[in-house]
């Protein structure tokens, strides 16, 4: 459970009255409740590569939670998400939702896997027209939506639009709104990040089915873990120079393991991380949080954090 010697949360086991089922992601301990409501409990845990590195990054769990929380709240007004409540750091409550095998995700720079994909010679992207005589980091004449599936091993797949209907992974209906939200939601996701001295790059998003067969937006939103930002200040320059641009994400870990030889490959050992490299992690998450909403993180209590968690939901679940 709470990893009490180095203060975080590498896993839950809450006793709850009215589970139907739960389910443990990389990152996430999830409840699904028999009222129809899902509880979201982040963890401390760290992926990269798709592997779930040994050691935990305190307060990582709270970062997310409370980052994901804000924007949930900040774009309640242009799509309906599952967010019901947060009554612990670490914990979103919300509407449970079957999700929709596909990632939407929407791109309005050409950066990261578009840009391998360009630099390949493609010009079209999960079915996505790129134009011709961009150069690494523009910005698309308006957003794409790229979207991807998961494979049966947990890697994310490009898919077309095309696809995604003949695979009847959703309906015509069901895309239409999605495409939709996605938009919006990126649109809205980039006003804010503006707002913030930043520009939103690259994000994903996910959607799933209520019981009345409503499409809602799930999971975390426009997190350092699911989207990529850069600085504002500067980009103009960067590009005209040829620069690197000035990244916000989760970046700087896969770079870190990349630099000890590990990139997730059959055979390769993961580093070990340090007491001082996954304090910087900390501090680095925290940084994100503070710059993307203006607001300071108020450090929660890491003593017996299950312990914590439980007696949060006990009182708000009655």
């Amino acid at each position: 459970m709470s990893g009490e010697k180095d203060g975080t949360l590498m896993r839950t086991d809450l006793q709850l009255a009215g589970v139907q089922g739960i389910y443990r992601g990389k990152v996430r301990d999830v409840y699904h409740m028999e009222d129809g409501r899902t509880i979201l409990v982040a963890t401390d845990r760290i992926s990269a590569f798709d592997v779930v590195l040994p050691r935990g990054i305190p307060r990582k769990g709270q970062v997310l939670t409370q980052l994901s929380w804000h924007m949930l709240q900040a774009t309640a007004h242009v799509a309906p998400n599952w967010a019901i409540a947060s009554p612990d750091p670490n914990v979103v409550i919300g509407h449970t939702a079957k999700t929709v095998p596909v990632e939407m995700v929407v791109r309005g720079y050409l950066a990261g896997h578009a840009w391998r994909q360009y630099a390949a010679g493609h010009r079209i992207l999960c079915g996505a027209p790129m134009p011709d005589g961009l150069r690494e980091n523009d910005r698309f004449p308006r957003p794409l939506i790229t979207p991807s599936t998961k494979a049966e091993q947990g890697h994310d797949e490009d898919i077309t639009p095309a696809e995604i209907l003949d695979r009847g992974l959703c309906t015509r209906a069901e895309w239409d709104t999605m495409c939709r939200y996605a938009l919006a939601l990126f649109a809205e996701g980039t006003r804010l990040a503006k707002a913030r001295g930043l520009i939103l790059v690259d994000t994903k998003y996910e959607f799933g089915r209520t019981r009345d067969g409503s499409i809602l937006l799930i999971d975390e939103i426009h997190t350092p873990d699911s989207s990529r930002y850069f600085y504002a200040e500067g980009y103009e320059q960067r590009q005209e120079k040829g620069e690197p641009q000035k990244q916000l994400s989760k970046e700087f870990v896969r770079e870190w393991l990349i630099a000890h030889g590990f990139m997730g490959k059959e055979g390769q050992q993961v580093p070990a991380m340090d007491d001082a490299f996954v304090q910087s992690v900390t501090e680095r998450y925290t940084e994100l949080f503070e710059r993307i909403t203006g607001q300071g993180l108020a450090p929660a209590s890491t003593q017996d954090m299950n312990d914590r968690v439980q007696r949060a939901l006990t009182a708000y679940l009655g």
